[in-house]
């Protein structure tokens, strides 16, 4: 075997084992110690490829950011037909990933929720792909719809970003099961929804 390619195993097998103990505890209850044992692989070896705990929080964050980001992409490409159905599939698209994927669950919900107060500026780095992908759909499905004419796009974004924040205060918990994070994604959706589309139904009349 390549020396490139048993480092590449190596740090996969550090990785595995970082992503199973971070979604598990957290950062702050996780240990490099128990990360060793669930691999057997020494301090030395993971001290080799991460310098630090923090160092190896943020590659997990950096893998889970950056495949929920290439999902979103491939699965919107796709012009949807209207509004609300594009909503309802970008959700649905950052759903199934979790579903998929559920070790991400509790690391993204940190990156997003209760990131540790020292790493807050890496990962609002690493998470800005995702950040910048979530405006550029945000446009897209607003370019065919006509707005009041005293609100422009940029108003929109800003206020779902604030909506956001407040979805994220209230469920600023350490743990989130798989319910409780999908009424959360439920929740952002329909928060979305009365922001684009209000609370009063119209007449036509």
């Amino acid at each position: 075997m390549k020396r490139e390619e048993k480092n590449q195993q190596t740090r996969r097998r550090i990785m595995d084992s970082a992503l199973n103990e971070f979604s598990r505890k957290g950062y702050g209850a996780s240990s490099i110690n128990n990360i060793c044992a669930a691999q057997g692989i020494s301090k030395g070896i993971i001290y080799h490829y991460f310098e630090t705990k923090d160092a190896l929080f943020l590659a997990c964050i950096e893998e889970c950011f950056r495949l929920l980001t290439d999902e979103i992409n491939v699965k919107m490409q796709k012009t949807q037909e209207n509004l609300e159905q594009g909503l309802e599939e970008y959700f649905a698209v950052r759903m199934s990933f979790f579903r998929e994927h559920p070790v991400y669950q509790r690391i993204f919900c940190e990156g997003i929720i209760t990131p540790p107060a020292h790493l807050r500026a890496e990962i609002q780095t690493i998470k800005q792909a995702f950040d910048n992908l979530n405006i550029t759909i945000i446009k897209r499905l607003l370019k065919p719809v006509p707005l009041r004419s005293a609100v422009t796009q940029d108003e929109v974004i800003e206020m779902f970003r604030e909506f956001q924040d407040f979805i994220n205060a209230r469920y600023q918990m350490n743990d989130i099961d798989r319910l409780e994070f999908e009424m959360r994604e439920r929740y952002c959706q329909k928060a979305l929804n009365i922001l684009l589309y209000g609370v009063i139904e119209r007449s036509d009349h």
